[in-house]
Order: C-alpha cells, then sequence, then structure tokens
C-alpha cells in the first residue's frame, strides 16, 4: 500500500500545519516529511501550470499524486509564509513619499494561486489564528500583520521559539493594539508636548540651532510607553544614549529635565563654575529618580554625548553593564538600555557593528537593548540611497538575529504599539530589538540650514504634510473620542507652563551644570592639578599580602595543568616565598588582589588579556584535559570582591566606549582596558578625543578608567613599538588625566592601588612595557610592596652627585638599554632619572635632581623618533627644558623602521649619542 496514500482522506490542516514547520525549519519535521516536501518544492518550481497534478518522487520508480485540495492548502501556507518573509517590502510605512517597488511581489499568481480561490475554505487560516477561513479573509489578516503601518523582519531568528514568540503575538492582534479612550488621550497629550515644546522654541528662539524633532515627534510616546510599561514589568533603571536630533525634547519630556534650565542653556549665559568649559545644550546629560504613572520609583539616565554620532551607545552599554553588575546581579533585565540613533549613523558608523557584536559575549551583554532609529531618509544632505547599500538602516541588526520593526511615524498608535512588541520581546528573551522609526526632518540638518537645495521634491512634500499630533487627534475627532477643541486646549496649558518657565531661567545670572550620575559618586572630590600630585597612601599589609601570594602561586592540586604553567606558577611562588624578587606580573596581580580584599571590584578587558599579549599574566588558567577555567584572584581567603576578566572582542573603540561607560558607573571599580599592542588604541582615538580627555571639563564627568598601552622599541616594526605616547601627552591639559610610563613592579603595583585609594578619579594612561615582563633586572622586593609609595620620579640608585657630570632624564623601557651601556662602558660620570609620571609632570623632583647633581649638562633621551614620544611634552611643560640636550631618533612618518637591522642600528645611534655628544645621531 502507497504510505501516503491517506492524503486523500486526512484533515489538510494536519498537512498545512506540519509543511509551515517545514517551511520555518526544514530539521524540525520527521525525515520522510521533510523528504516529502522538498519534493513538493522542487514540483512548484517546475510546474508549469497552476491546476495540473503534481507529482512527489519518493523513491527510484516511485511518485506520489498530491491531491488538488491538499496541494492548495500548501501554496496558501507558502503564501503565509511569503508574508511573513516578505511583507515588510511592501507596508505602508513612509509618511512623505511612495516606497521603493520590489519583485517578486506577494501578487496570489506568484504562489500557484488564483483570484478563483478567494472564496475557497482554507485550513491553512488556522496557522495564523484566524480557523479554516476563505482566502479572501485570510490575506485581509494578513495585509493587516504584516503590510499595514508596522512591518516586521524576524523569519532569519533560527531560534524556534523566538519565531513563534512573534508569530503568535502578531496572529493574537493583528499586530495592532486596541487602546482604552484614556491611553489614547495619553498618547494625544505626549504628541502634543512633543510638537508644542519644538514650536515653542522655534518662536523663542529663531534661528538658534536645536536639531528639532518636528517629523518625528512620535519617539515622545514611544518613549513614554517604554518607560511607563517597563516600570511595570520591574524595570528600575533606565540608560539611554541619542545624538542631538530631538535630545531637548526628550530631556523635558521625559527625563523630567526643567525646561527653565534648558532655556538658560539656550540663553548663552556663563557658567556658575570657573574650571568647567561645559557644552552645547544638546550634549549634556542628565540624571532624573521620578515615579512612573503606576507609581513605581525609577532611575533615569541620559548619557552625555559628543556630535561623533553612536559614540555614546558604547558608554550606554558599559554604563548599563555596570549598574547591572553592581546593583542587579541576580536580575540583570531591572536595567534597560536604550539606544536612539539617526538613520544615516546606524548604517554607517561601524562602531553600531561593533557594539551589535557585543550583544551577546558574557564580558559585554547587557540583557537586550531596545534601539530606536529616528528614521529621517537623509543624512545632512546626502539622500538615503548613497548613505548604504543595504535595504534598510537597520540591517545591522540582522547580525544577531534581532528582530527588526518598521513602523510610520505618523500613526501614534502603531509606534506605541511597536515600542510595547519591543519591550516584552527584550524582557522575555534578553535579546535586542531594532525600531525603525520611519518619519521625516522638516528642516536642514539644523534650524538655520536649508534642505531644498539637496531635496527640492522631499521638502515640497514636507512642507504641505500635517505633524503626527494634527494627524491622530483627526483620527480621535473622527472616533467621538475628542471634540475639536481639544488639542487648542492642550497646546495653550503646555505653552503657558512653558512661558512661565522661560520667564524663572532669566532671572537667573548664570547656568548651573547638574553632574550625571551624582548618586554614584557621592563621597568623591572633584580635583585640581595641585591636588594630583600629592601622596596616596598605598601601602599595604605584610601579612595580608603574604595571605594573597598564597593563593595565586599556587595551583590546585586535583586538576591538571600544563607543565608550563605549573612552571610559570611555581616560579611565582619564589620570587615571592623565597628570592624576594617579584616580577612585573606579580606586581599586576597582587595590586588586584590587594584592592580585592579592600572592597574594590576589579573589572580588566581587551585582546588576550585573559593570558596576556605576551604571556605573562596568566589571571585564568585553563585545566589541560577540560578547559575549565581557573580564576586565582576569585579565590583569596575570606571576603573579597569581584574580579572580572574578560578577552574582548578585536575591537578598540567599541570596547573602550564600553569600558569608560563602566568605569562612569562604577567609581569604586578598578576598570582596566588593554590593548594587544599599544598602538592599536588609535582605533578608538574618537573616545580618547571627545570622552576621555575632555568629559570632566565638558560635562564635569570624572571616570578612573585605565589603559594599559604596550609601547617599546625591540624591533618589531612600525606597527608595535609605539603606543603614540605623544598623542596622550598633547591631549593633557590642567587636571584631565595621568600618564605614566613605569619601570618597576612595585611602582606598577602603588600606581595602580592610587587610582582606587584616592578620593577623585582620573583616567589613567599607562605605557606598559614587553621585553621588561622578563628582564632579569626588573623587580621589586616584597618590602617596596609594603612599605612603599608611587613614585613619580626615580633617582639614580648608584650616581654619585659628586661625579655626575652628565644628567640624563629618561622614561620607560629605554632606561634599562641605558643602564646596560652605563654598566658597559663603567660610566661612573653620568646620572639616569627615569620619569615614572609624565602627566602631570614632576617638576618640583626634576628641580630638586637638577639642584642636587649640578651636571653640567642635562639629556632628555628617548628611544621614539624626535616628532614622537616626550619630547614636544617637555618643552612645552618644563621650562628647563629649552636648555637640554635630545637625544633621539631622527623625525620620521613612521614609528620605527620594519627592518629589524635598521631598527637596531638607529636604537644604538640615539644611546650612542647619550653617552658622547660629539655622535650626533641627527646630522646627515
Amino acid at each position: 500500500m502507497d504510505k501516503y496514500s491517506f492524503l486523500n482522506a486526512a484533515n489538510t490542516a494536519f498537512f498545512a500545519d506540519l509543511y509551515d514547520q517545514y517551511i520555518q525549519n526544514p530539521d524540525s519535521v520527521e525525515p520522510s516529511w521533510r523528504a516529502f516536501f522538498q519534493g513538493f518544492d522542487f514540483g512548484v518550481e517546475n510546474a508549469n501550470g497552476l491546476e495540473e497534478t503534481m507529482y512527489v518522487d519518493q523513491a527510484p520508480g516511485e511518485t506520489v499524486a498530491i491531491p488538488q485540495n491538499v496541494q492548495k492548502e500548501f501554496q496558501v501556507v507558502r503564501l503565509i509564509d511569503g508574508y511573513r518573509t516578505r511583507g515588510h517590502l511592501f507596508t505602508k510605512t513612509n509618511p512623505v513619499r511612495e516606497r521603493r517597488k520590489y519583485i517578486p511581489t506577494l501578487a496570489l499568481e506568484n504562489f500557484g494561486l488564483s483570484q478563483a480561490d478567494l472564496n475557497t475554505v482554507f485550513n491553512a487560516g488556522e496557522i495564523i489564528g484566524v480557523g479554516p477561513n476563505t482566502l479572501s479573509n485570510i490575506i485581509v489578516h494578513l495585509e493587516q500583520i504584516y503590510c499595514d503601518s508596522v512591518g516586521i523582519e524576524y523569519m532569519y531568528i533560527r531560534d524556534p521559539e523566538e519565531r513563534e514568540w512573534i508569530q503568535a503575538r502578531v496572529n493574537f492582534n493583528t499586530n495592532r493594539t486596541k487602546f482604552s479612550i484614556d491611553q489614547k488621550k495619553h498618547i494625544l497629550r505626549k504628541l502634543n508636548q512633543a510638537v508644542s515644546f519644538e514650536s515653542f522654541l522655534h518662536t523663542k528662539y529663531v534661528g538658534q540651532k536645536r536639531f528639532s524633532l518636528e517629523g518625528g515627534e512620535s519617539l515622545i510616546p514611544a518613549l513614554d510607553a517604554l518607560v511607563e510599561k517597563a516600570a511595570n514589568l520591574g524595570v528600575k533603571e533606565f540608560v539611554m544614549g541619542m545624538a542631538h536630533r530631538g535630545r531637548l525634547s526628550t530631556l523635558t519630556n521625559i527625563f523630567g529635565k526643567s525646561p527653565k534650565d534648558i532655556f538658560s542653556e539656550f540663553d548663552g549665559k556663563d557658567y556658575e563654575e570657573a574650571i568647567f568649559d561645559g557644552d552645547v545644550k544638546y550634549h549634556l546629560g542628565w540624571t532624573s529618580k521620578r515615579e512612573s504613572d503606576s507609581g513605581k520609583a525609577i532611575n533615569m539616565n541620559i548619557a552625555p554625548n559628543p556630535s561623533h554620532l553612536e559614540t555614546v551607545g558604547a558608554v550606554v552599554e558599559g554604563i548599563t553593564r555596570a549598574k547591572q553588575d553592581t546593583h542587579y546581579k541576580e536580575n540583570i533585565s531591572q536595567v534597560l538600555p536604550i539606544v536612539v540613533h539617526g538613520d544615516a549613523a546606524v548604517a554607517g558608523q561601524g562602531l553600531v557593528y561593533e557594539i551589535v557584536q557585543m550583544a551577546q559575549l558574557d564580558g559585554y551583554k547587557t540583557g537586550g537593548t531596545i534601539h530606536i532609529i529616528v528614521n529621517n531618509q537623509i543624512g545632512f544632505t546626502t539622500n538615503y540611497l548613497d548613505a548604504r547599500s543595504s535595504t534598510y538602516c537597520t540591517d545591522v541588526g540582522k547580525v544577531t538575529l534581532s528582530p527588526v520593526l518598521h513602523v510610520n511615524a505618523d500613526d501614534a498608535e502603531a509606534v506605541v504599539h511597536a515600542t510595547n512588541f519591543a519591550l516584552d520581546f527584550r524582557m522575555n528573551f534578553g535579546r535586542d530589538v531594532f525600531i525603525d522609526l520611519l518619519g521625516y526632518r522638516k528642516y536642514g540638518h539644523n534650524e538655520g540650514d536649508e534642505p531644498r537645495f539637496t531635496q527640492p521634491k522631499l521638502y515640497k512634500a514636507i512642507a504641505k504634510h500635517k505633524n503626527p499630533r494634527d494627524i491622530y487627534a483627526e483620527k480621535l475627532i473622527s472616533e467621538g473620542i475628542i471634540d475639536t477643541d481639544h488639542v487648542a486646549k492642550l497646546e495653550k496649558e503646555y505653552k503657558a507652563s512653558l512661558e512661565e518657565e522661560l520667564e524663572d531661567s532669566r532671572k537667573q545670572e548664570k547656568t548651573v551644570i547638574t553632574p550625571f550620575m551624582q548618586d554614584e559618586w557621592a563621597g568623591f572630590e572633584r580635583i585640581q592639578e595641585d591636588k594630583m600630585m600629592e601622596v596616596v597612601d598605598t601601602t599595604y599589609p605584610k601579612d595580608k599580602l603574604t595571605e594573597i601570594a598564597e593563593v595565586i602561586t599556587k595551583l590546585p592540586s586535583d586538576k591538571k595543568f600544563l607543565r608550563k604553567i605549573e612552571k610559570i606558577v611555581n616560579d611565582r611562588h619564589k620570587r615571592f616565598f623565597e628570592t624576594d624578587q617579584l616580577d612585573w606580573a606579580m606586581g599586576e596581580l597582587l595590586a588586584y588582589g590587594s584592592l580585592l580584599k579592600e572592597g574594590y571590584d576589579v573589572r580588566m578587558s581587551g585582546q588576550d588579556v585573559e593570558r596576556g599579549t605576551f604571556s605573562h599574566r596568566h589571571a585564568v588558567i585553563k585545566v589541560e584535559d577540560s578547559e575549565e577555567e581557573v580564576v586565582l584572584l576569585n579565590n583569596l581567603k575570606g571576603d573579597q570582591s569581584d574580579f572580572y576578566i574578560y578577552n574582548s572582542l578585536l575591537s578598540e573603540y567599541g570596547v573602550v566606549g564600553f569600558d569608560y561607560g563602566y568605569a562612569m558607573a562604577s567609581p569604586k571599580t578598578l576598570t582596566i582596558w588593554e590593548a594587544q599592542f599599544g598602538d592599536f588604541s588609535n582605533g578608538a582615538q574618537i573616545m580618547l578625543d571627545q570622552y576621555i580627555s575632555s568629559a570632566e571639563d565638558k560635562w564635569k564627568l570624572q571616570n578612573g578608567l585605565v589603559m594599559l598601552l604596550p609601547h617599546g622599541y625591540e624591533g618589531q616594526g612600525a606597527e608595535h613599538s609605539s603606543a603614540r605616547m605623544e598623542r596622550y601627552l598633547q591631549l593633557c591639559a590642567k587636571d584631565n588625566m595621568f600618564v605614566a610610563d613605569v619601570t618597576t613592579p612595585a611602582n606598577l603595583f602603588h600606581l595602580l592601588r592610587r587610582q582606587m585609594k584616592a578620593k577623585y578619579r582620573k583616567p589613567l594612561i599607562v605605557f606598559t612595557p614587553k621585553s621588561l615582563l622578563r628582564h632579569p633586572k626588573v623587580h621589586s622586593s616584597v618590602d617596596e610592596f609594603v612599605n612603599g609609595k608611587f613614585q613619580t620620579l626615580l633617582d639614580d640608585p648608584d650616581a654619585k652627585a659628586t661625579a655626575v657630570k652628565t644628567l640624563v632624564f629618561c622614561t620607560g623601557k629605554f632606561y634599562y638599554d641605558l643602564l646596560e651601556e652605563k654598566e658597559k662602558l663603567e660610566r661612573k660620570d653620568i646620572a639616569l632619572v627615569r620619569i615614572e609620571q609624565l602627566f602631570p609632570l614632576p617638576a618640583a623632583e626634576m628641580d630638586a635632581v637638577i639642584k642636587k647633581y649640578k651636571a653640567d649638562e642635562v639629556v632628555w633621551a628617548q628611544e621614539e623618533p624626535r616628532n614622537m614620544g616626550a619630547l614636544s611634552h617637555m618643552l612645552m611643560n618644563y621650562d628647563e627644558a629649552k636648555t637640554f640636550r635630545f637625544a633621539s631618533r631622527r623625525s620620521y612618518g613612521a614609528p620605527a623602521a620594519g627592518s629589524a637591522t635598521r631598527s637596531k642600528r638607529r636604537h644604538q645611534q640615539v644611546i650612542d649619542y647619550v653617552f658622547d655628544k660629539t655622535k650626533n645621531n641627527q646630522r646627515r
């Protein structure tokens, strides 16, 4: 008997459902059915006519005839799948122009169906929740779900549970929410606030830049709905990042910032504090505590951002993760990150890809981010067709298989519906969601720009277009929910309140800027350069240090490790307990351990940091046969804080931004980013310029991020020698950061401890060694750890002042190269003095050293080219340096030569000139 003969009699709904499962995930159906459906698909692709009977090959010489009714059911299932996968291409989501045309369309004929089938009842309707129904009703339902004001992309999601959740959700309510009368009035009220706020500013501050939200005002009811619903679902904190467009309206109408403060910023008043330079009004951050409409206490943060689009996204994720690690470990969903993008930026800025790739990584995940794109369909003057190759600006979201909702920004109810949908998905699955809010930009890039120069046709249409509030008000009037005077009353009341705030603001002479996240920073001081030079007590009791050393120098005896690892750890034990010669790795690990015991968390991330690029750290040790991870620093005796260390994705910009955000929200965590090689940090140059070096001056933001940058000339070529010291030093000013180039394990120990023990926070840039990690002379005693301090300058331990004729200042690894030469030449007339802290420069200590030696000449020696390194920094920040003799490589465009031989020769020439001023390598 033909095993498929029951096709003639069985319930076609069963086959429709089974075929639907097969289409979405072929591996989910039994193999023989999978083969059957593969045969059917092949038949469809090769069929000559709509009505012909289809035969499916099952085995050599065997075919199965599929009854016409079953065949039609399968074709309806394919139609349903077509809407699911391509319906978003045929939506009514563009408010100001026709959508582009896509083929193939969703026409019946493309699925083996015809107009004659419209009145036929198909069991396939059960798949979409309408039961057995006519094809015409099934199509109406599909159009409502997939092709109205909301288009949804999700069929590429591989997790069946997520796909089924989405399908059940859209099938249940035809991708629409039935709002109550009160909810509709609330949406209208938020729309009115958005529209009226912008029109008020437009009349009061004519021609001033404000980067209006007009054309995308439905962002405000969307954010309002997101906050209110999230609070009801248990979210306690919101961390948001957005660029300038719509930021002022968001600050006022969502975050509760007083319009009075914004008006003061518009009026251009000076700031209350003389040491604070401030920033433009649409870059400032804000933190507020408020109650949701349902009475839930919530904390809201909108991070300060520069003009560099998308940079703030990485910072937001870092802030969120810090809050989750510190306050919400048991339920990270209680902190919700929201990032608002522009369409041109989300498509064009590579940083977005870096951030999206972090979404599911252990070191960076935040439980799902809501991404909202305020889609103006234009970037400054660039048309969207010139701004991306992808179909949508949101296509980067598909990298992590995130659902994407495209929404007509003129349809306020659809916008709020999509926002609620996105939030529910995030809370259920802990994954990112993208909302593409398709609107327009009423004016040019800013209010003084003329958009008709470049888009005359589009802006002619926009000029005639009603705003979303008025469109929604007409809908509510037609439904009999409000009368024709309702909006006028709302606008009058809201603008009257703005007038009062404006009058109050003009009574104030100065602008006061409220620090961001001030609760997290309680007890910390903002200090100036003189305080940065004060000694911080970084001593640590020997008995406690010994306890830490006992743990981190012994491997678990019940596990098997590589012999090389055993040797490294045993050597550490010997160094602490026998030879009293602690190396670089011990200096670093003991600093972390001591801070962990004192109640400070430690977080380190970067490329290959668990082992260390140069195989020195081994903070994470793998068991040989199972690859189980052993982290000795998390096994200290008694109470301790958390040690987090993560190998990062191959990113600098995104990861530095993340870790900077982490340090911003967790000042009691030693947060470290390490570059694989120091010069790779220039991939994060925007973070350095816009945040790390300037945030305190612009936004009153302290930050204790530590950047470890391997630096040193060892013949590895142009890209693996210099950490570009000169660039960091050029950014130094007043009291904005520390820059160090330490040469001993003990000094590293105290430097890292100072970063936490101080009552303030400053970014710390450390140029770390490579060859010194195992250099025989680079070691410190236990006593130097226990009783020492961070020394900004290290004097020559062997030089006698009366014998010295040449005083040499240097920094970093080059000191050991000079020391080797000094010992080889047996020169007692030269003192080698190390500058361990390059900023703030220890000028007083340098003065004292110069006075002590009374040398015939003072030399500044560096291994870097003359146009690099610290030479220009010395000239700029130390007046006495103008009298120095400078020993360096010649000026070059590249930091180092690619040839090891040439590099070694140039290096030796600098050393020769230090010891013999007649050997000037600058002469050509």
